[in-house]
């Protein structure tokens, strides 16, 4: 979808998801075995519990787009399921660009909380935006690029879910950031993620 309003061009979520999958591709390409029990910005999660957590958002994500239900209950270790997990997530990943930029997809509600629809959406996109950073920095990758038009999505939907988000446990106490900083490191601010965190 894309409307024009103005000289302002909105973006449908789709579109930004597949934004998104491009940048976040090559950092899981670049994981190695290795790596996988290293530490990640996102303390609770190592390199594998984050890959099997973004990997599952993709694919219960995929399902909101048609409007079908979701199950986040347990989170299956894909990555333990064969070697072959990172072009698994590749294809997912694809799938879920792909589904959000289905005809009606963005509109109306979904889910169990009738949640409209683009927030839903834009919800998946924040965790590859966010997650897909997270691992880069983990594994000592060049971060994905930081869209314009992503951020730009990503900082609207953020500033008004931050304090629901955060009372629900999603996103932790903001990190304060430099004064000038790029939109991308305020956005990690809000979402409680610390732009400088190193290993």
């Amino acid at each position: 979808m894309e409307t024009n309003t103005g000289s302002a061009r909105e973006y449908g979520i789709g579109e930004l998801l597949g934004r998104a999958v491009d940048g976040v591709l090559p950092v899981v390409r670049g994981i190695s075995d290795g790596a996988l029990a290293d530490p990640t910005p996102c303390a609770e999660y190592d390199v594998k519990d984050l890959v099997n957590h973004l990997f599952h958002v993709v694919v219960e994500f995929r399902k909101l787009a048609a409007k079908g239900s979701v199950d986040f209950t347990g989170t299956p270790d894909r990555v333990g399921d064969g070697a072959d997990w990172r072009e698994r997530f590749a294809e997912a990943a694809r799938e879920l660009a792909a589904a959000w930029s289905a005809p009606g997809a963005e509109e109306g509600t979904a889910g169990t909380m009738d949640m409209p629809a683009r927030t839903l959406g834009a919800m998946a996109l924040l965790d590859l935006a966010v997650h897909g950073w997270e691992l880069a920095r983990a594994t000592g990758q060049p971060e994905p690029p930081a869209d314009a038009a992503v951020v730009a999505e990503l900082a609207r939907q953020v500033a008004g879910m931050a304090s629901t988000a955060r009372a629900m446990g999603m996103f932790g106490e903001p990190v304060a950031v430099p004064a000038g900083a790029p939109e991308f490191e305020r956005l990690l601010g809000l979402t409680g993620r610390d732009p400088a965190w190193k290993v």
